[in-house]
């Protein structure tokens, strides 16, 4: 029989956390006014970290015989957290925002603490799934500066290879990491031309070297040469032999001088007989997944909006000048509340919305096509009573339920952006001051037409999304 007292001894070593008498290495974190000093034992930190232990195996102790670390790139609030894992092994994340979370576990991960980097890597996915779809593009392009989180890696990539303009179509796509473009371009499911590829291949080369002439004409060999050296780890993996024998001609041609002199040779046989065997690799042509349309056996996510709003309203979530389409929507819109089925009370939005953040508010306006709307990327949250601030947030409309005709009003007053009422069994939602409320005093939205748009009052949003100052029924 063995008797394990687990909980007791982190108790202990929770508790040696605070006595500082024998305390003997001191780790500055944060920067400028958000600097902050804590203790530790470093006997505790090297057996608990790989990474302390090298690091104190390297620090020559000051006078006074304390060993001294500095990370200004880690926080005290994230710091904090480290410490009571490292004394105590408990780490709480039943309160914790997603994105302390994911701070948490990037510099778990530099300070070699593997098990809790991965537990949070996998919550993150099992939990946050809505969080990494809204934050895709910063998540992406930071999991790939790190050489862990292989399961992050591979529930961005499942995402991009079905729905790959949301990479290759961003503003950041030139600046993605080398490791994540291969990674990408492994994947035998990419959604997309091999041709398009391959200019997509020649954008990020170039942009990673700007003295390169503008004109191709212009290039000299050692032009050329600098291209093929950075595009060295991805010109292996393009798909050449099932590329359409025109685009090889105007799109690969301008460029051979970066690949290798057989394959060059072997593409230009293979245009003539493509029968005839060729000394260079032919990798798989790349699998096109099959559109099937599922049964309309599940409830619809809105009896509102259709697939062509909600792509456009996704598309506004991630600051695009254009609209995404139906088919490369990057986020699975799903219904929490229905007043039809769940009811108007204000109390009920409360009720059931509280703790869910990143959610579209979609009204109807009574006896017209007229839709209102607003996104709030923060969670409602039924026990306070204050403004929220976010730069994220906007509301919007379609004034005759047309994607063609729309209004859209980004936030402006950042500190202003959405005000979570006192009064819960009155107010729903409040975007702004009153730049879009729903309100009832008689516990029914659709009743007695309180909810309103404020055209003029509290510049919190850029422009109104009504005419005029008007109280309306949902």
């Amino acid at each position: 029989m063995v008797f394990r007292f687990l909980e007791q001894l982190s108790q202990d070593f929770s508790e040696l956390l605070s006595d500082k008498e024998e305390c003997n290495v001191i780790i500055g974190v944060g920067q400028e006014e958000n600097k902050k000093t804590f203790t530790a034992h470093s006997s505790i930190l090297r057996y608990r970290s790989p990474y302390f232990n090298k690091e104190l195996s390297n620090i020559v102790p000051s006078d006074d015989n304390n060993k001294i670390i500095i990370k200004p790139n880690i926080s005290a609030q994230i710091f904090e957290i480290i410490l009571k894992y490292i004394y105590g092994g408990i780490v709480d994340t039943e309160n914790m925002d997603t994105r302390t979370m994911y701070d948490l576990m990037v510099v778990a991960n530099e300070l070699e603490f593997e098990e809790l980097s991965e537990k949070l890597e996998n919550h993150l996915i099992e939990s946050k799934a809505s969080w990494l779809r809204t934050h895709f593009t910063f998540v992406y392009h930071s999991i790939f500066k790190h050489n862990k989180f292989k399961n992050l890696k591979k529930f961005c990539n499942d995402i991009i290879v079905k729905h790959p303009s949301i990479i290759f179509e961003s503003a950041e796509f030139t600046s993605l990491h080398e490791s994540a473009l291969t990674s990408i371009l492994k994947r035998d499911d990419l959604q997309m031309e091999e041709s398009e590829i391959w200019d997509y291949l020649i954008k990020w080369g170039t942009a990673q070297n700007p003295t390169l002439p503008a004109k191709l004409e212009e290039w000299s060999d050692e032009n050329i040469m600098t291209l093929k050296t950075t595009l060295q780890q991805c010109l292996p993996l393009i798909r050449y032999f099932h590329i359409p024998n025109l685009d090889v001609v105007y799109k690969i041609k301008p460029y051979k001088k970066i690949l290798d002199k057989q394959l060059w040779n072997d593409l230009k046989q293979h245009l003539m007989l493509p029968n005839q065997p060729v000394e260079s690799i032919i990798l798989p042509p790349r699998l096109a997944l099959k559109q099937e349309l599922p049964a309309r056996v599940i409830e619809l996510f809105s009896t509102i909006i259709n697939e062509e709003h909600a792509s456009m309203i996704s598309s506004w979530i991630d600051y695009r000048l254009t609209s995404y389409s139906s088919r490369n929507n990057p986020y699975e819109f799903q219904l929490i509340l229905r007043g039809s089925k769940d009811g108007f009370a204000p109390r009920t939005f409360w009720d059931i919305c509280d703790g869910h953040a990143n959610t579209i508010v979609v009204t109807k306006v009574k006896g017209t096509d007229e839709i209102i709307g607003g996104f709030n990327p923060l969670a409602w949250d039924e026990t306070k009573e204050e403004w929220m601030g976010t730069n994220k947030s906007f509301i919007f409309s379609f004034p005759d339920g047309n994607i063609q005709n729309l209004i859209l009003n980004r936030v402006k007053k950042e500190c202003m952006a959405l005000w979570y009422p006192s009064q819960k069994d009155i107010f729903g939602p409040i975007f702004g001051g009153n730049k879009f409320t729903m309100r009832s005093d008689v516990s029914d939205f659709a009743q007695d037409g309180l909810s309103w748009c404020n055209y003029s009052n509290y510049n919190c949003y850029e422009i109104p999304i009504r005419t005029t100052d008007d109280f309306f029924l949902l």
